[in-house]
């Protein structure tokens, strides 16, 4: 489910595919494959890093602090479950926005995004990142054109390539 969007930025939007490079690079190296789960979580954990400084709430803020203590190791599997909840709750109750600019709306993606990195669902918390990141920087009408997002999404498809090369080295 994306964010929502005002009804006339609805088509502009559904016009910006996803990340094709990004989608390339996970295909190639099998980012859906069970033991991936970490790679995932690692890159999910990137870009929403990436947004952290456009969420609202301190709780959702807290679910992604927790994702990276799971990955260092430092809370186990059933208090990062209770935070992937927690992150899902409060990103489905998110208030939304009623600003015209979209700002209120990167906090949204922002959100999702977190939500998404936690449940291990890489992609589309990327693809959040990429939402958040570009209505952060000029609401709505970055939205409308492709090339507002090709700084993030080429980002994004070298830090998965780079995590994915680090990974097979070890």
């Amino acid at each position: 489910m994306r964010p929502p969007l005002m009804s006339n930025y609805r088509q502009a939007a559904a016009e910006i595919s996803m990340n094709d490079a990004l989608e390339r690079i996970a295909r190639e190296v099998n980012l859906a494959s069970p033991s991936n789960d970490r790679l995932r979580l690692e890159f999910g954990y990137t870009c929403a890093q990436r947004v952290k400084h456009l969420l609202e709430d301190q709780a959702v803020v807290e679910c992604l602090q927790a994702l990276g203590q799971y990955l260092d190791g430092t809370i186990d599997r059933a208090t990062f479950a209770r935070f992937t909840a927690q992150a899902a709750r409060l990103a489905n109750q998110h208030q939304g926005s009623k600003s015209i600019d979209g700002c209120g709306h990167a906090a949204v993606s922002a959100t999702y995004a977190v939500a998404n990195a936690l449940a291990g669902k890489a992609l589309q918390a990327a693809e959040y990142a990429a939402y958040s990141s570009v209505y952060g920087q000029g609401g709505y009408g970055a939205v409308a054109e492709r090339e507002s997002f090709e700084p993030e999404f080429s980002w994004q498809a070298d830090v998965l390539a780079s995590l994915a090369r680090r990974r097979a080295a070890a």
